[in-house]
């Protein structure tokens, strides 16, 4: 746990560099429902998931909870309400439709400029009943200090989460009760962030200071070499990494979604569309939706200065 301490340091400090673009429980969709303003009460979204009618998950770095939005944007409630279940600054969601299941990751994010609506220390992940918001399971990641970011499951339906104050990513078996650890390797140490699973089987994963991305080979559920990848252009802050056709849909802090294909040790990266610090993103039918966090702001609005920008998510269509 040694990198701990200046890991944290240096999230602390990048957080305040990323340049970026640009109540009650109502969401206010635009005509085509390309743009959603979350309210006041879901600032700072870190991550969304979505499930088969278009209903969004949305976290929040600052305010915690989880929000759902309807598929058609004009409802907007409290999925989780902010600090229940001693949660605090909610980062990674992804909806396990198939088990029922929304996986939620939680953690104190003081680091990072955000206090959140509670004390609890650590890292945890939570599972809560979809249908009825039902808290099933409460995991708290092993290790002194350890932030759970962001989530893929296999086809065993295994939880992947990478602990980005660790250069661990973790997985939790169907029934099992606690973490193991997938993998620890000093290579992954500059902030885990991303997870997914490509094509080939293969898990990806994105560093977030080191702006790097890897390749471990995985076979019969078992991590095998690790390859850090050559990029056809430097990446800055990446972030949520989602599989997509033949190959990912990514994000990075300084404002581009990009598609992201890999052959052999190279991934090709192509730029889409810009946001304003885009943070997570999932696919809703014919719609791409991401969210914007704008981290940039998080630090030194906490510390008084400036007036809160408003926050979105905001879609384009699937090509």
């Amino acid at each position: 746990m040694r990198h701990v301490e200046p890991l944290r340091h240096s999230i602390r400090l990048s957080m305040l560099t990323i340049l970026l673009a640009g109540v009650g429980l109502a969401a206010v969709a635009s005509e085509r429902t390309s743009e959603i303003r979350l309210p006041d009460s879901a600032r700072f979204p870190e991550s969304v998931t979505s499930v088969s009618d278009g209903t969004l998950f949305v976290s929040s770095i600052a305010d915690g909870g989880v929000l759902k939005i309807t598929g058609d944007g004009e409802v907007a409630t409290s999925f989780l309400k902010s600090g229940d279940h001693g949660t605090r600054s909610t980062f990674g969601v992804l909806a396990d439709e198939k088990r029922g299941t929304l996986w939620v990751a939680s953690n104190d994010a003081t680091a990072i400029g955000a206090k959140g609506p509670t004390t609890t220390e650590g890292g945890w992940v939570k599972a809560f009943d979809l249908a009825t918001g039902a808290l099933t399971q409460s995991i708290r990641l092993p290790g002194e200090k350890a932030l759970a970011n962001d989530f893929v499951l296999d086809a065993q339906g295994a939880l992947y989460v990478t602990n980005t104050f660790a250069p661990q990513i973790l997985r939790l078996r169907p029934g099992a009760a606690e973490f193991e650890i997938f993998v620890e390797d000093e290579a992954l140490k500059k902030g885990l962030d991303g997870i997914a699973f490509g094509l080939d089987g293969n898990l990806y994963v994105n560093t977030f200071l080191g702006g790097e991305l890897f390749r471990i080979e995985v076979k019969d559920g078992t991590a095998g070499p690790i390859k850090k990848l050559e990029t056809t252009r430097p990446l800055k802050f990446p972030d949520a990494l989602r599989t997509f056709k033949d190959g990912f849909l990514m994000v990075e802090g300084s404002g581009a979604l990009s598609r992201v294909t890999v052959a052999g040790a190279v991934a090709r990266i192509e730029p889409i569309r810009e946001f304003a610090g885009p943070t997570g993103l999932t696919v809703a039918g014919d719609r791409i939706w991401v969210a914007e966090g704008q981290l940039g702001r998080l630090s030194p609005l906490a510390k008084g200065g400036g007036a809160a920008p408003s926050f979105h998510l905001r879609s384009i269509p699937v090509d």
